[in-house]
């Protein structure tokens, strides 16, 4: 089997990548879409306000659960980051689209995830009642060299079987899940909500959730950008739970 030794042709990373690429998404989007109950027509008004006089609107919408006009607006992120993050994120179905990069199309490259040093190790408790603490030195270091040590047999596998002919969707079995993939991902205001309630930790939450960290950190990126985007919507979501209407 042909050996992948060279440190240059790996890449190993411990971040992800979260990039806002396109949307059309503002508080404004909330407003006329909720007056169109009462103003009917008139409600396009809404789309030359500051929608910052009709904040307790957007709180009231979010705190009663009347959903639908956090529908009308979108957000499509670019997002890099290893395949076992995509197999979480694809359960999120509702109010979502995605686009991932395909291994039966194009060679993947060879990038792959392992740890920061802050990245805790240890899980303790059981499921449902678990919580993660730091791994020692030892623990990092076994991690760090059998993730390399794994992931450079893996790619050589991979290497041998294309330069043997072998098709792309067949010898990418042997690649593990901590290599890194790419998507789009396209949401509404709401998914979005419903996502970030599940996939981070927060103090305002009413529910507590226990994301796994590499998929709260894509989750942690997405929100940043978004409450730029409507933070009156933000504003009311914090407020309010941090419970998708």
């Amino acid at each position: 089997m042909s050996d992948v030794s060279a440190e240059s042709e790996i890449r190993f990373r411990s971040d992800v990548t979260v990039e806002l690429v396109k949307q059309s998404a503002g508080d404004q989007d909330v407003l006329w879409a909720a007056r169109v109950s009462t103003a009917g027509e008139k409600s396009l008004d809404e789309l030359a306000k500051d929608p910052g006089r009709s904040k307790g609107l957007i709180n009231f919408l979010m705190r009663d659960k009347h959903g639908s006009p956090f529908e009308h607006n979108s957000m499509t992120f670019f997002v890099s980051a290893p395949i076992f993050v995509f197999r979480e994120f694809h359960r999120h179905r509702v109010g979502w689209s995605y686009n991932e990069e395909s291994g039966r199309y194009r060679e993947l490259e060879p990038v792959f995830y392992v740890p920061a040093q802050e990245r805790k190790l240890v899980q303790q408790g059981k499921p449902g009642a678990y919580d993660f603490v730091d791994g020692t030195p030892e623990q990092f270091k076994i991690v760090g060299e059998s993730a390399r040590e794994a992931y450079r047999k893996s790619y050589a596998a991979y290497q041998e079987m294309l330069a043997a002919g072998v098709a792309r969707e067949v010898a990418r079995a042997v690649l593990p899940v901590g290599l890194y993939s790419s998507m789009y991902a396209t949401c509404n205001a709401r998914s979005l909500m419903h996502f970030l309630g599940l996939r981070t930790r927060h103090d305002d939450a009413a529910y507590p959730s226990f994301p796994q960290r590499e998929i709260e950190m894509v989750a942690e990126r997405m929100e940043a950008a978004w409450a730029e985007l409507m933070p009156l919507t933000y504003a009311a979501f914090n407020a309010n739970g941090r419970v998708a209407p």
